[in-house]
């Protein structure tokens, strides 16, 4: 099975960024933004490779990888997975929308 690109969502993109420039903040260091990138990054490349290791939603091809505190909520295409939102877990759930729920 081939690897497929990965693509963010400018959403997707702009609320990580926001999430790793809070961590910058908080901890007045980058330390912990570079770790929690690095494995974010580690496991989109093993969704690459294996697009079905998500947990399934309500849209069959729509899957959700749990990472640490964190929800990688992404979309299987034949050539590319995109990115839908990556979800801090300790977050208020209420505010989690996507259009689409998670199973």
């Amino acid at each position: 099975m081939a690897k497929r690109k990965i693509r963010w969502s400018t959403e997707a993109k702009s609320d990580w960024l926001s999430i790793l420039g809070f961590y910058n903040e908080r901890n007045g260091s980058s330390a912990y933004s570079f770790k929690l990138n690095n494995r974010i990054n580690h496991s989109l490349r093993l969704i690459a490779k294996y697009p079905n290791i998500g947990l399934a939603t309500d849209y069959d091809s729509v899957r959700c990888l749990i990472t640490s505190d964190y929800q990688i909520i992404y979309e299987v295409f034949d050539q590319l997975i995109l990115v839908i939102m990556v979800w801090d877990s300790k977050r208020n759930p209420e505010d989690k929308k996507i259009g689409k729920r998670i199973k």
